[in-house]
């Protein structure tokens, strides 16, 4: 499946994002120009994962508290009321995204209000910040921040090691760090806000995947790996006596301290020649046990070992599941199931083919089973079920030969973990998901168990480019490592990521803006095409032909008719074809790594960018001419559109903060080029639906305007702003694409480099008041309502109301009514608006939403208040007809 994590953040190395240092505080804050701001409500396009989850972390004193971390798209609390993830780090800004990559997460099991991340991204300068330790006292909903003097790396190799950062769990004051390259093991004594290293901690690690690596990523130290109690040695209030400390070093991977941290020591026997990827204490049977690998995964690993240490008694015992001659994996994930503690289970977490492997033993490790077996090679039987229906495309589209099947069971499986209040709970992640099963134990009865998808709300993909056309589906995307989707509901996971070709990452993508079904997408494949063409507006795909030379997916553009296209692929020159790209031809005039584009109404004219200068060409693509413009970006990190409907009309994003950054506008076909004030740098540019009152498209850029970075609108041409995100919502680095929703007002669609493709839609000039009422449709036949609340905090709270047409008939417009048992209060809805009287809520449709076919849904969410208690409504009613509910 997928072996590669896109690094979409590299595209932009160039640019004023990373140039240079981080800004240093200033004592006083430089005054800002005033800005004027607009309510927006903010959610993910449905995908549900989309990435690699190296961490799951349940505390161990409160029921149903639960954490998730991942590579480069922050950290997550898990509601049990809904069973969906919410994110914890979406205001990580601009300048700190390399904050988003978490290395590690502690829940405090003393206050279990508290938790704790140490976040950065990579440790080589890919990431120009130190990392930090984020600390929070109400269980992420709000965070404080201690910077480290040195960088950590979750997107670095090895990162499915772990848990790094552990709090004492007799004396919650005292944490402790494990540090990549070098730097050791970290201590603090004040609850997070400050931290020194252990000097006398011995060993600060020495392996690294691959030590000639000039670009300082493979060839990282990946130091102190994991950190673990043992809470039998202390008492409440006193510093826990006994801890043990994993390290990267393959003759030295195991120590421990016997006087809470004062003085270290190498387990005495321990095995060599491996990695201990996990180490996890079972106190009551007073064994260590630990999950041994050859390499630091994630990807790689071909031996490994499971090893169980006697705390007591200082005996080690060998009880991998199988013989090590027959291992081609290693072993990661690793769990004990705290209800009966005798039960363990570990992953093969490198094992690609067939599939992973899950053992289990309920004897300390004496005997094991498996997940799957098999029967007569190459068929297998497997002890469980899996059903991805809420996440189909799970399946990748596969049909496989045996003995693989589809969907996997995973990969790169180094998170697993057994609910500690509940031995039939198990999540484990994956490299594109969390699995879970809520009947476990069934595996020791011989029943099978079941496993699906536990993901929702965890939105993981890296975005590369993001259109939105004005017919058909809504919003199409291009995403690394599962290649992109076709939204006909941004509430709704799509059924399947675009297969024939099936990219592992797609790059670019684009559309025929007159002719809409007709849509191109290049990307990145081991084996086949590099380009793929739809004439269904996405639903559909076939592989085009490449030229000589290409090696990866580069940039794409339909001319606005559909009948040729113009292609700057990786590895080889700007070529062009007409019809579906069964012959390319070299363009003239244009250098190689050009970004191309087409103007939106003349089908013969396209664009090009590179190095500071613009390129036009109007005998579609065949030549270029380099336009005389003058004062554009120097580099290469530069984004442009052309306008829909407007010959000629170009805007340009881009720059660095060495040279000119900022947005340009060009009415004549990029002949000259005005750059806009009071934009300080801009990264992406994109159109969306005109307000009611103005004739220009509404524009959209990601970019820094009166010294502030945001997401930004404008419905007067660029003439003033208006930003539509706010500090809680800024989801690190959005630099890759944006795009206004041609159908909808005040819609835009936001890339993200970990967190998916989030959307905002204005809630109006009233601040999200309720507006006054309107017509009541009044559908027949049956509905069927969830309602489930996904968020809550003190005062306040999030839900998400999904409606069903159970019955025959269409509806052409709805109206729900429920009334709430408590004190609770709608005070911004969107998808629907609504009025209230007293406790009893009225949600209408809206236009683009009101027809609902039998069998389909509508959804749409709110933010509330709320005292006392928060109950779910008792009923929901569709005129005078009662919903069922689910």
């Amino acid at each position: 499946m997928r072996r590669t994590r896109t690094l979409t953040v590299l595209l932009a190395l160039a640019a004023g994002l990373l140039a240079g240092p981080p800004t240093a505080l200033a004592a006083e804050p430089a005054p800002r120009a005033a800005l004027a701001a607009d309510s927006y409500t903010w959610q993910n396009a449905r995908i549900d994962g989309g990435g690699f989850v190296p961490g799951i972390v349940f505390n161990r004193t409160e029921k149903d508290l639960a954490y998730a971390r991942t590579d480069i798209g922050g950290a997550y609390r898990w509601q049990e009321e809904s069973h969906t993830w919410t994110p914890l780090l979406d205001h990580v800004g601009w300048d700190d995204w390399g904050h988003t990559g978490v290395v590690s997460v502690a829940s405090d099991s003393v206050d279990p209000d508290r938790v704790y991340a140490a976040v950065g991204t990579y440790t080589n300068d890919w990431d120009p910040t130190n990392g930090a330790v984020l600390r929070s006292g109400d269980r992420g909903a709000t965070w404080r921040k201690t910077d480290l003097p040195f960088k950590l790396g979750g997107n670095m190799p090895g990162r499915g090691m772990g848990e790094r950062l552990a709090v004492d769990p007799h004396d919650n004051d005292v944490l402790y760090l494990g540090a990549p390259s070098g730097h050791g093991l970290w201590r603090s004594t004040d609850a997070g806000v400050t931290w020194a290293e252990v000097t006398a901690f011995p060993n600060p690690g020495n392996y690294a995947q691959d030590p000639g690596d000039t670009s300082g990523y493979a060839s990282d130290n990946q130091g102190i790996t994991w950190v673990t109690f043992d809470e039998s040695t202390g008492s409440a209030g006193t510093a826990t006596k006994t801890v043990y400390v994993g390290v990267a070093d393959k003759e030295n991977a195991v120590y421990r301290s016997t006087d809470a941290g004062a003085t270290w020591e190498r387990l005495a026997g321990q095995p060599t020649g491996y990695l201990a990827h996990k180490g996890v204490l079972d106190a009551e049977n007073g064994y260590l046990y630990l999950a041994y690998s050859d390499t630091g995964g994630p990807y790689d690993g071909g031996k490994g070992r499971l090893y169980r240490y006697a705390t007591a008694t200082g005996a080690w015992t060998d009880i991998s599941p199988v013989a090590e001659a027959d291992t081609y994996f290693g072993f990661s994930g690793l769990t004990v199931d705290r209800q009966h503690p005798g039960t363990v289970m570990a992953t093969a977490y490198s094992s690609w083919w067939p599939d992973t492997q899950i053992f289990r033993s309920t004897d300390s490790g004496g005997t094991w089973t498996q997940a799957w077996s098999y029967t007569s090679y190459p068929d297998r039987e497997n002890r469980y079920t899996m059903d991805v229906s809420s996440s189909p495309w799970l399946t990748w589209g596969a049909n496989p030969a045996p003995p693989e099947q589809t969907p996997k069971l995973g990969w790169m499986t180094e998170a697993l973990e057994i609910d500690p209040f509940d031995s039939d709970r198990m999540m484990y992640g994956t490299g594109a998901t969390i699995y879970g099963t809520e009947n476990l134990t069934n595996w020791d009865s011989g029943s099978k168990f079941a496993i699906e998808p536990m993901v929702r709300g965890l939105e993981e993909t890296a975005v590369n480019d993001l259109v939105s056309p004005p017919s058909g589906a809504p919003l199409l995307s291009a995403l690394g490592d599962v290649g992109g989707f076709r939204h006909t509901s941004l509430t709704e996971v799509p059924a399947m990521m675009y297969t024939s070709p099936n990219f592992t990452t797609t790059t670019s993508l684009d559309f025929a803006e007159e002719n809409p079904d007709v849509v191109v997408r290049s990307g990145n494949l081991d084996a086949g095409p590099h380009i793929a063409f739809s004439t269904d507006n996405g639903a559909n795909w076939f592989g085009g032909t490449d030229p000589s030379g290409v090696s990866g997916g580069g940039t794409v553009a339909a001319g606005a008719d559909g009948s040729r296209f113009v292609w700057s692929p990786q590895g080889t020159g700007v070529q062009y074809t007409t019809g579906f790209g069964t012959a390319w031809q070299a363009s003239a005039g244009i250098p190689a790594g050009a970004i191309v584009e087409s103007d939106r109404v003349d089908p013969a004219t396209f664009y090009g960018f590179k190095s500071g200068t613009f390129y036009v060409s109007t005998d579609g693509g065949a030549t270029f001419t380099a336009s005389a413009a003058t004062g554009l970006p120097a580099g290469d990190s530069v984004r442009f559109k052309a306008l829909p409907g407007g010959e000629g009309d170009v805007w340009l994003a881009g720059g660095a903060a060495d040279g000119p950054y900022g947005l340009w506008h060009s009415t004549d076909g990029g002949e000259t080029f005005a750059k806009l004030p009071g934009v300080d740098a801009a990264d992406t540019v994109g159109f969306g639906k005109a307000a009611p009152d103005a004739s220009y498209q509404t524009l959209f850029t990601s970019a820094e305007i009166g010294g502030v970075r945001g997401i930004f609108r404008s419905t007067d041409e660029g003439a003033t702003w208006t930003r539509v995100n706010d500090d809680a919502h800024q989801w690190g680095w959005t630099g890759a694409a944006i795009t206004g929703d041609p159908r909808v007002y005040g819609r835009v669609y936001v890339a993200t480099n970990g967190r998916g493709v989030v959307y905002g839609d204005t809630a109006g000039g009233d601040g999200g008041t309720d507006p006054g009422p309107g017509p009541d449709p009044t559908p027949t036949g049956a509905c069927e309502v969830e309602y489930t609340v996904t968020n809550q905090w003190s005062g306040g709270f999030q839900a998400d109301v999904r409606l069903t047409n159970t019955g025959t008939s269409a509806w052409n417009g709805w109206s729900l009514d429920w009334t709430f048992p408590g004190d609770q209060r709608v005070t911004q809805m969107w998808n629907a608006e609504h009025t209230r009287t007293g406790a009893t809520v009225t949600a209408r449709n809206v236009d683009w939403n009101a027809g609902v076919a039998p069998g389909a849904s509508v959804s749409f969410g709110f933010t509330g208040s709320w005292s006392g208690t928060n109950a779910e409504p008792s009923s929901f009613a569709l005129g005078d007809r009662v919903c069922g509910r689910t």
